[in-house]
């Protein structure tokens, strides 16, 4: 430690040089005011496509944001070079509000919670009919995330020339839940493409599914002219798709009146985000039941007072929907005690 005197005067006391020059921190950030407006297309690996007024832009999230991370679907406001040509790079300093949000975890033990899309309008649950088999189970997990995230659901079912769809809409046309039933040779021929395309006007739609359902066959026959790779193929043996979508991808409708987001299928979907206590919102036909269950009632079929045994047994509603509202909630609560 370096010694002064009784009386050090100043050019006894060293200042360390700056020698970058840099000028002290401050807390104010500056306001962007002349940020333009736009909207995420794609994330790759820390670089974010975003349509901008007619064009698309490379961008990078500015350090001024910290964690908060853009998705597909949000509105952002960006400056820096906005010419779209190659090799730029804007910078995204705004990310508004979001009307809604998909979320999903890999699995029900996983807290890492992944936001897939932000500001969709609805949730295309795509689900074959046969090759590889439907998975009820799965369909709704994603109404349950559609539910909670503010999505409204929408039933795709695909491959109709292969298996019937009435066992599988029994359970679901209750709910009110719009679908739409497809085959193969619909898709080729582009009737099913119009059908699905009524739809989706004016909103902006996710699609979800595990691999092999032919989602990303039924995006490229909605959004032809920006065909995704569907080299992908069903296991005989397992039922199981090779994934053929690595990321999220919006693309606008040809006739410019609604987007297409195609997200990478999936095995899983997990729910760690949800609150058990609103997993029942995904079932609005056993909601009513509820009403005559004891205070914090957890309708997990451990509760003996629990009033839906008695409202599906007076035929209120299908008992594989209870069963499978249950098989949820318990999913649920082992995560929750671990």
């Amino acid at each position: 430690m370096r010694r002064y005197g009784k009386n050090p005067d100043e050019d006894d006391i060293r200042v360390r040089p700056n020698p970058k020059g840099n000028r002290p921190r401050t807390h104010t950030r500056p306001k962007h005011e002349d940020a333009q407006d736009g909207m995420v297309l794609t994330v790759d690996r820390g670089r974010l496509t975003c349509l901008v007024e007619d064009r698309t832009v490379t961008a990078m999230k500015a350090r001024e944001l910290g964690r908060k991370a853009a998705v597909v679907g949000d509105r952002v406001s960006l400056v820096g070079d906005l010419s779209g040509a190659k090799d730029t790079l804007a910078r995204i300093v705004r990310i508004g509000a979001r009307t809604s949000v998909l979320r999903r975890t890999a699995d029900d033990d996983d807290p890492f919670e992944r936001v897939v899309v932000a500001n969709a309008d609805q949730l295309a649950i795509v689900t074959a009919l046969a090759d590889p088999e439907p998975r009820p189970r799965m369909i709704d997990r994603c109404l349950v995330a559609a539910y909670d995230g503010g999505l409204t659901p929408l039933l795709v079912l695909t491959k109709s020339d292969l298996a019937s769809a009435d066992k599988l809409l029994e359970a679901y046309t209750p709910l009110g839940v719009p679908y739409i039933v497809t085959s193969r040779e619909e898709l080729e021929n582009g009737d099913a493409a119009d059908q699905v395309r009524e739809l989706l006007n004016d909103r902006v739609t996710a699609f979800v599914g595990h691999s092999g359902v032919g989602k990303t066959t039924l995006v490229n026959a909605l959004v032809p002219k920006d065909r995704r790779r569907t080299t992908g193929v069903v296991n005989a043996v397992t039922g199981r798709g090779r994934h053929t979508t690595t990321s999220a991808l919006a693309l606008p409708l040809p006739d410019g009146r609604g987007w297409v987001v195609d997200t990478p299928g999936v095995r899983s979907f997990g729910l760690h985000h949800v609150d058990p206590s609103r997993v029942i919102n995904a079932f609005p036909d056993l909601q009513p039941g509820t009403e005559n269950c004891p205070r914090g009632c957890t309708h997990d079929g451990q509760e003996p007072e629990c009033a839906l045994d008695a409202w599906v047994a007076e035929g209120h509603a299908d008992p594989a929907r209870l069963d499978s509202l249950r098989r949820l909630l318990s999913t649920r609560e082992r995560r929750e005690g671990d």
